[in-house]
């Protein structure tokens, strides 16, 4: 995600040969497909006509992958996540006229490898045209500005207690800060390197040999060392990023499309990353993310909800029936007087698969949203 559309001219001329061997250069709009391998990332068609597009991502690679559009600066207007051997996933994106970069990610690292996509003329309608997506987008907007606000009291006092040396606070505080981080975290991965820096895995930054920072970095020390030294710096980054994440959020809010995609990616979030352990590994925390995830995608679900009721009533009923399924599976692992979530360690197998169960049921309905929102305008 650190290259730019200039950057990928200046590859292209030393043999970028694992783009799409000789993509369909004809103006193309509706369904494109994508034929991801470990190796290649072939799109369809490289021109495509301004407005909504599916792109159908199969995966006919050995390792787990993911797609991306990128626009200047790595930019995300859309993603599709976790992708395993042998899957498609679709990913409806809107976009104007302009330079994109597909990028396929074979084990989700790297820069990916990517394909410029040339965007020509005017969409008849654009989707940001419609009262009602707009209302939805504006609605959602409201949400991730109260949670933002907070976000930022909450990661400040988390940021003094770290850098007091206050080991007990800042564990206290690190899974509340986090709360409000997870519920909105679609608008900090619209924003390239700024939420893997700040949300990073030790593993994933290893692989890209890059600096261990951001929330995870402090917490292995709390709940490792069981001290603060040397956090300082790490605690300082940590506040800042969040800071210019809340500002650009505020400055270019998510469309309607991009929080129906994001609603999504908050359930991919706990597939692959709470349902695992794998999140916050040190501190066991993973059920305070999990439920913020829940709520995050609530909260886009329900800014759409005019459109979806309008367009697939049914749907709407099919949403409604697993998130509560979902929130009945989850709520019972939470401590009804301090309002404490368990440690994700203390789960059974049992408890964990009825957890992967019930996100998994909710999954496949949301997974629909995306293209009801796109054919409303």
């Amino acid at each position: 995600m650190k290259s730019s559309l200039a950057v990928l001219g200046a590859l292209a001329a030393i043999g970028l040969s694992a783009c799409a061997s000789d993509p369909s250069e004809s103006t193309a709009s509706g369904d494109l497909s994508v034929a991801a391998s470990d190796s290649k990332c072939e799109v369809s068609a490289t021109k495509l006509k301004a407005g909504p597009s599916t792109f159908k991502v199969s995966n006919k690679g050995s390792k787990v992958t993911e797609f991306y559009v990128y626009a200047d600066g790595d930019r995300i207007m859309g993603e599709v996540e976790n992708i395993g051997p042998g899957l498609t996933r679709n990913l409806v994106v809107d976009l104007p006229k302009g330079t994109y970069e597909g990028a396929c990610k074979p084990g989700m690292i790297g820069d990916g490898i990517r394909q410029t996509l040339t965007v020509t003329g005017g969409a008849a309608k654009k989707l940001s045209d419609s009262q009602e997506l707009q209302a939805a987008a504006d609605s959602y907007a409201r949400y991730v500005k109260s949670q933002s606000d907070t976000l930022i009291v909450k990661t400040t006092e988390f940021v003094d207690a770290v850098k007091a040396g206050d080991v007990d606070k800042a564990k206290k505080l690190y899974p509340i800060a986090r709360t409000y981080w997870e519920r909105i975290e679609p608008v900090a991965e619209k924003f390239g390197d700024l939420d893997p820096i700040t949300d990073g895995r030790e593993p994933d930054a290893k692989a890209e040999g890059v600096d261990f920072t951001g929330w995870h970095r402090i917490e292995k020390q709390l709940w490792v060392e069981d001290n603060t030294e040397g956090m300082d710096k790490y605690a300082d980054q940590l506040l800042a990023n969040v800071k210019k994440i809340v500002q650009l959020g505020q400055d270019t809010p998510l469309t309607a499309l991009e929080l129906a995609q994001g609603s999504k990616g908050l359930l991919d979030e706990v597939a692959t990353g709470k349902i695992t352990g794998e999140e916050d590994e040190f501190s066991h925390t993973d059920l305070w993310d999990f439920k913020a995830n829940i709520e995050g995608s609530q909260a886009a679900i329900a800014s759409l909800r005019p459109v979806l009721e309008k367009q697939d009533p049914a749907l709407v009923k099919k949403i409604d029936a697993q998130f509560a399924a979902l929130d009945k599976e989850l709520n019972q692992h939470q401590d009804k007087t301090t309002g404490d979530w368990m440690f994700y360690d203390e789960l059974t197998k049992d408890q964990v698969k009825a957890l992967s169960n019930a996100v998994a049921g909710l999954s496949e309905p949301i997974s629909q949203v995306a293209a009801v929102v796109a054919k409303s305008a």
